[in-house]
């Protein structure tokens, strides 16, 4: 239960309070701990270990605690921020007891748990790794990592002892497969799967993470996809789909961290915009969009738009400086956070010749108590929310957008009205617009039928819009006679 009613911004020493009430249910609860920042949950191990999680959204801190219920006392493990990937040291794993629930997974005679990070952030990209962590002395020891050139990680620990594990290991190449390892007796690995490219129409396709900086140093990285057999030299620069989703961030140095893997096997979700390479274009997926506080007492969102604009410009170029991006031909897309973005950019910048904006929020005054990140309230800053919200600049948008939604999109800051009222808006000053309404879809989207006819029109749009695009009128010298 809160014991500040609820309310972060009160003061308050400790945020939350965990009881226990004992079956049947009848007697008083019995208070077990409490913790100083938002309770989120605990896993349980025997009587004097289990792992606490508690964390704050608006400070981007989170926090693993040991509480021992035979004592009552709850020590503090781990204390990182949400947005150092490099510091995240996974999930504890967990294993059923005699009694069928899933209690910590110990070794060294219940001295140390064991963590999986399937993501494993680095400086050289995304390796996995899996670790144990001595509860006593707070002590790390990785008991194996994905070797470079690889994306492989733990999918299944058979025994915690021996350590003997099944792990799932790809490659740009190769297709992701199961394989049995053995690392206490390090005999040679047993593949268990043999699956094939369910894609041909991919092979041949380049995958690459580009390494640019924005104008402030801020380093950022994506992932640029190239049509099969494409040779700049002879084919000249691409029309471009550039697929993002912002991000806050309270640490320049978090947001200049590297993330995602060149080393992965491209698979093609229902509506990914990877598919576009097929069609002829350049994709660069999951640019880096951070938005960075700049102050001590600065939040990332008091200048959203010009960060917003900086990542952009910098995507825009970095593409056109390698030769394989015509910067007079390119489009700005994403889902939800990223249609959000995908607005702003068409009202604030010149960049552009269209963008897809897929499920997103467009007026903050009807998310006003907060959003993403935000936790600043419409009535604490009305100014914030006006100023980041596209509905407010829907007169400006005179770039092509196309709208989509589904019309049953329970996400609570995404009612399909955000799209309506948006499109109503472009529509009702002259801009080039299209709504798209997905019936019986929800955030996401999943039936077959509509996920080809998104495709379809998405392409329709593209073609039309950015791979057609007029190019701009060329200068003519003027001829001089005698």
């Amino acid at each position: 239960m809160p014991l500040d009613s609820g309310l972060i911004k009160k003061q308050a020493e400790y945020r939350d309070a965990v009881y226990a009430l004992s079956a049947p249910f009848t007697g008083d609860a019995i208070q077990l701990f409490k913790t100083k920042m938002r309770y989120r949950g605990t896993t349980w191990g025997n009587a004097d270990l289990a792992i606490v999680t508690e964390g704050l959204t608006g400070k981007q801190t989170v926090q693993l605690d040991r509480f021992n219920s035979v004592t009552g006392d709850l020590e503090k493990l781990i204390t990182r921020n949400t947005t150092n990937a490099y510091a995240n040291p996974g999930q504890p794993l967990t294993a059923p007891n005699q009694y069928g629930k899933n209690v910590l997974l110990t070794i060294d005679n219940g001295n140390k748990i064991i963590f999986n990070n399937t993501t494993g952030s680095s400086p050289k990209g995304d390796l996995p790794f899996l670790m144990s962590y001595d509860v006593h002395k707070k002590k790390a020891d990785t008991l194996w990592r994905s070797p470079e050139g690889y994306f492989e990680y733990v999918v299944k620990l058979l025994d915690a002892n021996k350590l003997s594990l099944v792990t799932r290991k790809e490659s740009e190449k190769d297709m992701p497969n199961y394989w049995l390892k053995n690392l206490r007796l390090r005999i040679a690995d047993r593949q268990l799967t043999a699956f094939t490219n369910p894609y041909p129409q991919m092979e041949g396709v380049s995958k690459e993470k580009i390494k640019y900086k924005r104008a402030d140093g801020v380093d950022l990285t994506g992932d640029l996809y190239l049509p099969k057999g494409y040779n700049k030299e002879r084919d000249g620069k691409l029309p471009v789909l550039i697929w993002a989703y912002p991000a806050e961030y309270n640490s320049a140095d978090d947001a200049a961290q590297i993330r995602g893997s060149e080393h992965k096997f491209t698979l093609i979700g229902g509506a990914s915009p990877v598919m576009y390479v097929t069609q002829g274009y350049a994709v660069l997926n999951n640019a880096e969009m951070p938005i960075v506080a700049t102050g001590k007492d600065k939040k990332p969102n008091d200048n959203f738009i010009e960060q917003l604009t900086m990542n952009a410009e910098a995507a825009v170029n970095a593409l056109d400086s390698l030769g394989v991006g015509d910067r007079n031909r390119m489009a700005v897309s994403g889902h939800s956070y990223g249609a959000f973005m995908t607005a702003h950019l068409l009202a604030h910048t010149k960049l552009f010749k269209a963008g897809i904006a897929r499920s997103g929020a467009y007026n903050r005054s009807l998310t006003p108590f907060g959003f993403q990140n935000e936790d600043r309230t419409y009535w604490q800053d009305q100014d914030l929310y006006n100023k980041m919200s596209p509905f407010s600049y829907a007169d400006k948008i005179k770039t092509p957008i196309m709208l989509v939604h589904g019309d049953m999109d329970n996400n609570t800051g995404t009612f399909p009205i955000q799209s309506e009222r948006m499109y109503n808006a472009i529509k009702g000053h002259g801009g080039t617009v299209k709504y798209l309404s997905l019936p019986y879809e929800s955030h996401g989207y999943q039936g077959r039928e509509n996920l080809l006819h998104l495709l379809s029109e998405q392409l329709s749009w593209l073609d039309k819009y950015v791979k057609n695009a007029e190019k701009p009128a060329e200068k003519k010298e003027e001829k001089k006679g005698f």
